[in-house]
Order: C-alpha cells, then structure tokens, then sequence
C-alpha cells in the first residue's frame, strides 16, 4: 500500500480517521507516567503483586509472531506486517512489544478481563474486516453491552485517559483463565488480600507510638474527687514524658506502672500463610519459582499449568479478531514461542548440541546463535547434516567414455583382458 493510500484509508480509534499529527496543546503535565497500570482492590499492598508482576514478567518473555503456516499446521515463515511490529518492537508511542505484553497480563490479572484495542489502523475497521494495525493499547473495560464494550484507554494525544464504546468485534477481548482463583470475590487471592489487610491495621495500631500504660494509684478511685486526682496525675505523667528529652518520668513510691505495650497474639499470620500457600499451590506456581532455586522439572510444570493458559488466551483471542477467516483459511496465524534453553545449565549444552547436530534438527549456526555466538561463515555450518558421518567428496557428474574407449575396452575383455 502506498502512502498516499495509507493516509487516505488510515483510521484512529479516537478521532475516527486522519492520525496525523497535529501541534500539542498542553495545560499540564504528571509526575509520573499516566498510562502505567495501577493495581486496583488492595493488591498493590498485598503478596498478590508480586505474584502478578512474575506471572507478567514471564508471559512477557515469551515471543508473539504473526506467521505462515504450512498445510500440517507449522510454523513456515513470519509475516511483516504492522501487527508484527506491535507485537515485537513498538505497541505504542510509551511501550515496547514486551512492555506492552506485561501490561496487557496485569491488567488482565488485575481486573479479570481486559481488552486489546487497535488505535490506529491502515482501514477503517468499520467498514472492513481486513486491515492492519499500527498502534495498540490495553483499556480497561468498565460497561458491558451486547455487542459492544465501554473501554477507558488512554490517549496518547492529549496525555490522558478516555471512554470509548467500541464494538466486541474490532476489540479482542481477554479473560483471566484464573478468574475464580484470582478475581471472584470469594477467591483464594481476595481471601488473601483481606486477610493481609487486616494484618496491616493490626501492625498499625501497634505502632503507633503510643505506650499502653496502667497506672495503680494508692488509693480507691470511688468519688468523684478521687477520679479528678486520678485524671490530673495521668496528665502529669503525659505531660512529663512530652516534654522530656529522652522520655523520662516519675511516680510516687506507692504507685505501680504496668505496661501493655506487646504483641497481640492472634491467628492472622497462620492464616496469611495458610492462604498464600494454598494461592501457589492452585496456580501451580512453587515458591522456589520465586526465589530462583526451582529444578528444570519444576519450572517446566509452571510454564505448562501457569504461563500456557495465560498465553493461548490472549493469543486464541487475536487470532479471532485481528486476522479474518480468509487470512486464517490461508495459514496466517498468530504463534507464541518460548525458548526451551533458557534454563539448560552450561554443563549441558554440549550433550545438547551433539544430539540436536547428529539427528539434524538444528544446523551449527542455529545452536551458536542459541548460545551467544555470532554465525560462522562457513557455508557447511549452515546445513542439517550429521558431522560425524563423512560425507562424500563432490567429484562432480561422471564421465562418459568415447566409443572408441568403449571398443577397445570391449575387445580388451574378449582377448581375456590381454
């Protein structure tokens, strides 16, 4: 397509078409970045944010890729296309791919659905189900429709966040595939966050400063005299102990003081544990995922139970909205990989490698770029071939012999080779 053609086509979520730019009109700024998510219901102050920030982090890593596939449904080669772009370089003009991909499993942890709206495309997404798209972002989905959505998304051109109502068929919509163990009011992770809340207030109350002092006067506080003489004497001691340099009173020699200030002893610890364990445990994610300490088994039982659901979701739903029918009758198809070397130990790369070489699944080069290693320039590194077979010399085709070669050989061999 060319440009003329592109800008006449063209089409912004927010303004209906025409995405040029056009002079800023600022009347202020923020101190921080307006399009970052920001936790909602207590998780920003909880266990959960961590948990969430992993999951994301993970998810993140894996590489999105808008592909050809082949007859038997395998990945044959990559697409450019604008969707590519967003997916691995730039989504947006504050987020890379990978940034925009953690973003977009947050929210979708967060709030339990979330939606992926295209701003900026090459056509009217109105009018026709086939366009490209060249700018993307995660809106938060706030009303619900039958066949449309209201979607808060910030706009990048005037630096906050807007309303749009956006019809379900241009927007892919993401739900959490955790949703009753993450986002159900009575859920695992809400009971958590509760329960870490309460936890906070009760911390709180302890110190707060405050010292929690019984005074036992010498005498029997019945009248009302008796309780004014008791009054002035506790704000003596309050008084005595605010003004002094290092927090230092007197009493009389028939007074008794006993302090309260300790621990309130209760079960909301055990409980946070309890819960917290329990959360890990249904979300397959071990806490030796999180301390770095978990075997090639264990990580590989929580990319399968943890981080595949999460990524087929968002992938599954790209697929259905961002390619048409003929696109997908036609083998195109948004892929994820995820690099099955990352957690190989060094010590077993090598073992690795001459498996991978001999039964020629991967060519030399493929396994030095696998390890860090530019490419070698030789042409045979570049070939699926078992190196520890010898492989034929190229002699080139062979050579046919002149009649007359082949008639004295003929009459050489009636002679009886004389």
């Amino acid at each position: 397509m060319g440009v003329i053609t592109r800008f006449k086509n063209a089409w912004n979520a927010f303004t209906g078409r025409d995405p040029t730019h056009r002079p800023p009109n600022y009347y202020g700024g923020y101190y921080s970045r307006p399009d970052r998510i920001r936790l909602t219901r207590g998780n920003e102050r909880s266990f959960i944010a961590a948990v969430y920030t992993r999951i994301a982090i993970d998810v993140a890593a894996t590489s999105f890729e808008l592909a050809e596939l082949d007859e038997g449904g395998r990945y044959s080669s990559r697409i450019e296309s604008g969707l590519n772009d967003c997916l691995n370089i730039s989504a947006n003009l504050d987020q890379t791919g990978r940034a925009f991909m953690q973003d977009v499993v947050m929210s979708l942890l967060d709030e339990g659905s979330v939606a992926i709206v295209p701003v900026e495309t090459d056509i009217n997404p109105y009018t026709t189900e086939s366009y490209d798209i060249y700018n993307m972002r995660v809106g938060k989905i706030t009303e619900w429709y039958p066949t449309d959505v209201r979607v808060e998304i910030y706009n990048e051109r005037i630096g906050r966040k807007q309303d749009l109502i956006l019809p379900k068929n241009i927007v892919a919509i993401v739900e959490n595939p955790f949703y009753q163990i993450m986002n159900e009011p009575n859920s695992t992770a809400q009971r958590l966050i509760r329960v870490i809340n309460n936890l906070d207030i009760l911390n709180d109350n302890n110190c707060s400063g405050k010292l929690d002092l019984i005074i036992q006067l010498p005498y029997v506080i019945k009248s009302d005299a008796r309780r004014e003489q008791a009054e002035a004497r506790r704000k003596d001691i309050e008084m005595q102990l605010a003004g002094s340099k290092y927090g230092i009173a007197y009493t009389d020699g028939t007074e008794k003081i006993t302090q309260l200030n300790r621990a309130v002893e209760n079960n909301m610890l055990s409980q946070v544990q309890y819960f917290t364990t329990m959360l890990l445990n249904q979300l397959g994610m071990p806490e030796s995922v999180f301390d770095g300490t978990a075997d090639e088994a264990t990580m590989l039982n929580y990319y399968n139970r943890t981080i595949e659901p999460i990524v087929s979701a968002i992938v599954g739903e790209m697929n259905r909205k961002f390619l048409t029918k003929n696109a997908r009758t036609r083998g195109h198809s948004i892929v994820f990989f995820r690099d099955p070397f990352r957690l190989v130990p060094v010590n077993q790369i090598a073992e690795i490698a001459d498996k991978f070489t001999r039964n020629e699944i991967l060519s030399s080069n493929e396994l030095r770029q696998i390890i860090g290693y530019k490419p070698s320039a030789d042409e045979r590194a570049d070939e699926l071939r078992n190196k520890n077979i010898s492989q034929p010399d190229d002699a080139g085709p062979p050579v046919l012999a002149t009649d007359t070669e082949q008639k004295t050989k003929k009459g050489e061999a009636q002679n009886g080779g004389k």
